[in-house]
């Protein structure tokens, strides 16, 4: 797929910074039910939910163009941001969010198919969500104290989105996933941020992961 224009990502960049700022900041806040003297600020939450979705709806657009994809992966993005931002507060990803994020993919994924002919990759798609749902949902299983059902819910969406680029990105983006995890989860020990017993937070790895692997492998 062909890099997209400047004048193209910038205004990718600024939208993103929009709609960071004042629906997906309030978004998270309201499904963040920690006592407001005992987590970030809302200005603060606000900055850092306009800067991560503005570096993310720059850098798809910037690697997806005007593609018919793009908006799926945007929505991705966008409400990846909302999910991570409440599971660093909270250790926890909302239905309330889950289930518009699943939606929404899936039906602009549909609509890419639809308007690009490539119906093949839906069916990757579905295929990569059914997968990615399985894999999680076994790891929960088998240590429920490390990998938490919204993981295994969360797994859906960012399934779809890597399976419609067919299995290799897939991987990459699930290996990715893990990889990242597993070095914050590192560093949060070294600098004793957490401890062996407790669990961290692995839905911003499980986006940092996907996106990357769009970003380096989507085409």
């Amino acid at each position: 797929m062909p890099l997209a224009p400047a004048l193209l990502v910038a205004g990718a960049a600024l939208l993103g910074a929009i709609l960071g700022w004042w629906p997906l900041a309030i978004w998270a806040d309201r499904n963040i039910h920690t006592p407001s003297d005992k987590r970030m600020s809302l200005r603060t939450l606000r900055v850092s939910s306009a800067i991560a979705t503005a570096v993310g709806f720059a850098l798809l657009t910037w690697r997806f163009g005007a593609h018919p994809v793009l908006p799926a992966l945007l929505a991705l993005m966008a409400t990846g941001v909302v999910l991570s931002i409440v599971d660093l507060t909270e250790h926890r990803l909302p239905n309330a969010v889950l289930l518009p994020t699943l939606g929404l993919v899936a039906v602009l994924l549909v609509l890419a198919s639809a308007l690009t002919g490539e119906w093949g990759c839906l069916l990757w798609a579905f295929g990569g969500a059914a997968g990615m749902f399985l894999l999680y949902f076994v790891l929960a299983l088998i240590s429920p104290s490390g990998m938490g059902m919204g993981d295994v819910k969360f797994a859906i969406p960012l399934g779809l989105a890597l399976g419609w680029f067919g299995w290799a990105v897939w991987i990459a983006g699930v290996f990715a996933g893990f990889l990242i995890g597993g070095v914050v989860g590192l560093v949060a020990l070294l600098l004793r941020q957490a401890t062996l017993r407790e669990s961290i937070p692995f839905g911003p790895s499980m986006l940092a992961g996907a996106i990357g692997a769009l970003l380096l492998f989507g085409a």
